[in-house]
Order: C-alpha cells, then sequence, then structure tokens
C-alpha cells in the first residue's frame, strides 16, 4: 500500500464535482461518473486522455506517494497528519485557472503563494521519517537522466524531484497531449471549468489519499481540517 498528502476540496465542493465528471471518477467513492458531452471531442477521446488523472484523482500533490517505513503503522500516520493539520491555519489560494503545463493541463493558481509553497516544504520535510526509501525501480520510473541538478538532489533526499523550490501547484486534468489536441483540449477545458474559477480557493483541508495495491486507483482516505474547526471560515 502506498500513502500520499494532498489537497482536494471537499466531495460536494463544485470543483471536485466539475473534476469528478471531467475525469470520469470521483476520488472519494472511486465510483464512475457520467462526462458531460464536450464539444468537439468525443467522450472516447477524453477518457483515453485523461486515463493518468483520472487513477490519481482530482488533487494537487503535497506529498508524493510513499511506502510506509519500516515500523510506521497507518494509526500513526493518521495521528501525525491530524496533529500537523490543526498546527496550521486555514488559508486562501489565488483564484486557478486552466494552465498548459508542459504537454497537458491543469488548475494553476494565477500568481504564486507563499503560504502554499511553505506549506508543502513543511509537509514534505515533517512527514519524510514516515517514508520508506525509493526502490530502484520508483526511482528509474522518475527518469532520473532528464532531472535537473536540483530536481535530482531532491529525489534522493526526499523521494520526490519536484518539491521545495521545484514545486509548482497544480492539479491536473489531462494527461501527455499532442499538438494536434492542445487545441481542442483547452477550449473544452476552460468551458467546463472557467465558470468555477472565479474567486480565491480555500485550502482548509489536508487529503491523505491511498493506493491499495500497485496500479489500483487512487482514493481519498480522510480528510484533516486545518486549524481550529471553530475557527474555519464557513463559505
Amino acid at each position: 500500500m502506498r500513502y500520499a498528502i494532498h489537497f482536494t476540496p471537499p466531495v460536494h465542493d463544485p470543483l471536485a464535482v466539475a473534476a469528478a465528471e471531467w475525469l470520469g471518477r470521483n476520488a472519494f467513492s472511486g465510483e464512475a461518473v457520467e462526462p458531460p458531452p464536450i464539444r468537439d471531442i468525443g467522450l472516447h477521446d477524453v477518457a483515453f486522455n485523461t486515463a493518468l488523472p483520472r487513477r490519481y484523482g482530482f488533487h494537487a500533490m503535497l506529498k508524493a506517494p510513499f511506502r510506509l517505513a519500516p515500523g510506521v503503522t497507518e494509526p500513526a500516520l493518521l495521528r501525525h497528519l491530524m496533529r500537523f493539520a490543526g498546527s496550521h491555519r486555514p488559508f486562501e489560494l489565488p483564484k486557478l485557472e486552466v494552465a498548459r503545463l508542459g504537454n497537458f493541463f491543469g488548475l494553476a493558481p494565477v500568481m504564486p503563494s507563499t503560504a502554499m509553497h511553505f506549506l508543502a516544504a513543511a509537509i514534505v520535510q515533517e512527514f519524510d521519517v514516515f517514508r520508506a526509501p525509493l526502490t530502484e525501480v520508483e526511482m528509474e520510473c522518475c527518469d532520473p537522466d532528464s532531472l535537473s541538478a536540483s530536481q535530482f538532489t531532491n529525489l534522493h533526499r526526499w523521494g520526490d524531484p519536484h518539491v521545495m523550490d521545484e514545486f509548482r501547484f497544480h492539479m491536473a486534468l489531462t494527461g501527455p497531449l499532442s499538438g494536434a489536441d492542445i487545441p481542442r483540449f483547452e477550449r473544452a477545458l476552460r468551458g467546463h471549468f472557467d465558470p468555477l474559477l472565479t474567486r480565491p480557493v480555500e485550502i482548509a483541508n489536508l487529503a491523505l489519499f491511498v493506493e491499495e495495491e500497485p496500479g489500483a486507483p487512487f482514493l481519498v482516505h480522510s480528510l484533516h481540517p486545518m486549524g481550529r474547526v471553530a475557527a474555519r471560515r464557513i463559505a
């Protein structure tokens, strides 16, 4: 089993609902979701090009998937995550936009967030003691020959090349796309998500995701409220 610490909106949040529709799967229940009709793109085309983010579920990665270190238990991880989340105040992330991220699309903030950068770095460091070292196979899956010097150092130190100064908050919505598909998918994504991206996003929970066996889809195991519950802003 592998675990990961992410941000994802609550199950009934309009953004979570829209993402489940687009990806075709609810990351909380694991159930398939009927996709909406997409102009100029067939449903099979959408399904093929969303297979990767569908398996991982709608999320922004904060601590990459990891196996538990020897002697570490799931209850210990849960207790620590609960305490950690409760010790950090909720905050607002600048509003998100549909963004091209290399050869795939995702949601990303219109401007960087110092609060999110610090939170992500704190999670990587705080929970590293729970992480078993990467195996050689897991290392190779990260394609180390393609990494920059900083990313390569991160991979060996933290088990993930895209942390610390390399961290960029994003929520993937497609896998890699061909050049011909990029304009079609950008139009479809903007039509589906733009009406929901008019306000800042409240970062009020940390989510523990689990992969029960290799290759299985990731599921939300639990949401952990940040800060004192009584002090949280109710939207």
